[in-house]
């Protein structure tokens, strides 16, 4: 079954470059530009990753990933949370995510990340 990745990324290039790696790889995948948008999506029940970005325009990655995890119905779900401005274990630390990418990252290295998030090969 192929896996569901929504991701939250306000850059548009960098947005479509996710997707289409992703899409590339064979991934399901929901993109939004912000968390007001991801926030009034319509909720689904087989979500596999999520992915986010801290640096949002109404908001922050770290904020949404609280919410994920605080969320009985979504506290199990992978979080990758992607920034080019904040340190890894600060990240993990404070948003409670189950991983960090620095941007600028390499595509091989993010797709091994998104690939060991989801324990696929």
């Amino acid at each position: 079954m192929q896996k569901y990745i929504q991701i939250v990324e306000d850059d548009e290039d960098i947005r479509y470059c996710v997707q289409y790696v992703l899409e590339d790889a064979n991934f399901a995948v929901e993109a939004f530009e912000d968390a007001t948008s991801f926030n009034n999506r319509q909720r689904k029940d087989n979500v596999d990753l999520i992915i986010l970005d801290v640096m949002l325009p109404d908001g922050n990655g770290i904020d949404l990933c609280r919410n994920i995890k605080g969320d009985f119905h979504t506290n199990d779900t992978p979080v990758l949370i992607m920034s080019a401005h904040a340190r890894a274990q600060n990240i993990l630390d404070d948003a409670c995510a189950n991983d960090f990418i620095s941007k600028p990252f390499d595509i091989d290295y993010f797709l091994h990340r998104v690939k060991t998030n989801l324990h696929v090969d």
